[in-house]
């Protein structure tokens, strides 16, 4: 499937990196380009505990409310002052005239817990949402983001961590495979990097033949369904000798000079965090590559 229309989400603090990279990419493919603004999620303050004997909590704790208090005027003041809303959105607007025409922009200014709905509501009718290195580093909206787009819409996601080169038309690409569902939809929303790369490596960790599964000869079935879409494949059976899968797909691609690693998303509905901080653990201190997930 071609990539006709991207989103990208950005918090009001971030940097205007991940807008550019997702620009770069609708102007590298001729795609419509959408852009979310949200929003900090606001501060919630917990009731007051009780003393515990300490003679220097009371002070603490009073620094840190008023801490606490000082920055949620700040949200709120924010919020509140739509010439601020009108000034980042203008900021976002200038920058993508000079770098890519066929976009729009939209913002967001709602709770914690509507943070993944709006992105959702969004991403429902986008082809690929692009998930950029401020994203990846806010703790507080990235997770939300990734459930939103990823896992509530069945939609894939690129993910571009700090020094990653991205394109949507890369040469060299690896396939995490296992013989999922969810590997074999992240191949499918893939097809057309796949397609028109110049080299698709589908590699399995320690593959088991059977009938079922992985089948006689595992990799065959994917690798065929892939050269019958075009793709110029090889299979590549790894040993894992005790590493994480992550770890050995990842040095692979390292080895391969890959340009973007697909593969398929896993985790249940309260595993969704542990998976966003399990691939930003995993990209960082690596040779940064663009990951690109399907659910």
């Amino acid at each position: 499937m071609a990539f006709k229309s991207l989103l990208s989400v950005a918090g009001t603090d971030h940097s205007d990196r991940d807008v550019r990279t997702a620009a770069s990419l609708c102007a590298e493919v001729g795609a419509h380009l959408s852009v979310l603004i949200m929003s900090p999620p606001p501060l919630v303050m917990s009731p007051p505990l009780l003393g515990d004997g300490i003679p220097e909590w009371p002070r603490q704790r009073a620094h840190a409310i008023a801490a606490l208090e000082k920055r949620y005027r700040q949200i709120e003041r924010f919020s509140q002052d739509t010439a601020s809303w009108e000034k980042t959105s203008k900021g976002i607007h200038k920058l993508l005239r000079a770098t890519w025409r066929c976009y729009d922009v939209d913002i967001a200014n709602c709770d914690q817990a509507s943070i993944g709905d709006a992105v959702r509501q969004r991403a429902i009718c986008t082809d690929l949402t692009i998930v950029g290195p401020a994203l990846l580093n806010d703790v507080n909206i990235g997770p939300l983001v990734i459930n939103g787009s990823l896992f509530d819409t069945g939609k894939p996601v690129l993910v571009v961590p700090e020094g990653a080169e991205a394109t949507l038309s890369p040469r060299r690409v690896l396939v995490g495979w296992d013989s999922r569902v969810e590997a074999s939809r992240s191949v499918r929303e893939a097809l057309d990097l796949l397609s028109g790369a110049e080299e698709v490596r589908v590699a399995l960790v320690d593959p088991e033949a059977t009938c079922t599964g992985n089948g006689a000869e595992p990799g065959a079935d994917i690798a065929a369904y892939l050269t019958r879409h075009g793709a110029r494949v090889s299979v590549d059976r790894l040993a894992s000798r005790g590493k994480p899968v992550a770890t050995v797909l990842a040095q692979h691609a390292i080895d391969t000079s890959a340009d973007v690693i697909v593969m398929g998303a896993y985790g249940s509905r309260r595993l969704r965090e542990r998976l966003f901080g399990g691939v930003t653990r995993w990209i960082v201190g690596k040779p940064p590559l663009p990951l690109f997930l399907a659910r």
